[in-house]
């Protein structure tokens, strides 16, 4: 028994080392990269060996929806605010940011931080479903909700900002964009890859101090120790943004449910994973988005969501319920208990 210790422990010390001398040497060659203009922000990938055979959730590739490309868009009026949309949403703190040159109205965050590259990522928290879905009834509403009011929820809650002009030109813009990623999807439940993948629940907590550990091995290099992320060179957008901390999403925002923010880190990160070659475990995403959602952000006031709370997320991490379980369980599981009593 000793010894099986004794192997564990030399592996995950092999392991450590490696990941550490490969993000030395990567983090040399992006910055190299970057000024010989090799690189562009946007691509930015962290190296990484394959653990892919300790992931418990791994699926195949097979009939998952796939974007359109952008350079199949016209030359005319209609492409350009698609185009613009997309813009928007790959950089917009440049434009609606604390120094954005149209408004002033967020935190600096871009929207492609929480929905990767421009939400075209399967499992990246796409935009593939949108245009089928909406409108739509949304219980944390409790109202009928179309495209402006949903993309302004964002705004508010994962960029911790004010309300966009429903009839500005940003906002048209971004409608078009998410509009044309959907164009081709007909039946949202004969294709995967839309949206977050779901996780399997852990049978235990979710464990703050063991996600620290996972944080501070793979999480690091990129959003730092304290959280705060890398501001990018033009001083407007962040490169890697941060998850906690003044500048993060508030707790509002969809992330801040435990099983949105593991299965998001589980199918992406660290940065350059895939969803059919991830990463970390189950256990390892659970347990660091346990850590992350345990750190200080922004407040919110959610006095007015969820007006029949029996809709509730089982995961929403704030009472009151209708259940008699804690909010702390709420926030940290095990969470099959409260599944199966609201049954």
């Amino acid at each position: 028994m000793e010894e099986k210790k004794l192997d564990k422990w030399l592996r995950q010390l092999t392991l450590s080392v490696n990941l550490l001398v490969i993000g030395i040497l990567g983090s040399t060659l992006l910055l190299l990269g970057h000024a010989l203009g090799i690189f562009p922000l946007e691509s930015q990938e962290i190296p990484r060996m394959d653990r892919s055979e300790n992931s418990a959730s791994k699926i195949s590739s097979t009939g998952v929806w796939q974007a359109p490309q952008l350079a199949s868009l016209p030359s005319n009026q209609e492409g350009d605010l698609i185009r613009y949309g997309h813009e928007l949403i790959a950089h917009t703190a440049v434009y609606l940011g604390p120094k954005g040159k149209v408004r002033q109205i967020s935190n600096g965050m871009n929207c492609q931080n929480c929905h990767l590259k421009g939400g075209t990522v399967a499992y990246g928290n796409n935009y593939g479903a949108v245009a089928s879905k909406y409108p739509v009834f949304r219980n944390r509403s409790g109202t009928t909700e179309g495209y402006e009011k949903r993309v302004n929820d964002c705004i508010e809650r994962s960029l911790n900002g004010k309300p966009l002009d429903p009839d500005s030109r940003e906002m048209k813009a971004m409608v078009a964009y998410m509009k044309w990623l959907g164009k081709d999807v007909t039946n949202v439940a004969s294709d995967k890859g839309f949206g977050l993948l779901d996780l399997p629940l852990l049978e235990e907590p979710a464990d703050p101090v063991k996600g620290k550990a996972v944080y501070e091995a793979y999480c690091t290099r990129c959003h730092g120790e304290d959280g705060k992320g890398i501001l990018a060179e033009n001083g407007l957008e962040y490169t890697y943004p941060p998850l906690f901390g003044e500048n993060s999403y508030n707790t509002g925002a969809g992330l801040y449910r435990l099983s949105r923010f593991a299965a998001f880190v589980k199918a992406n990160m660290p940065y350059g994973v895939t969803f059919d070659n991830p990463f970390l475990t189950d256990e390892e995403a659970w347990n660091v988005a346990a850590y992350v959602n345990s750190m200080p952000r922004p407040e919110k006031d959610l006095s007015m969501d969820w007006p029949d709370l029996s809709k509730k997320p089982f995961d929403h991490p704030f009472g009151p319920y209708t259940d008699s379980f804690p909010e702390i369980q709420h926030k940290y599981g095990p969470f099959g208990p409260l599944l199966s009593a609201n049954k």
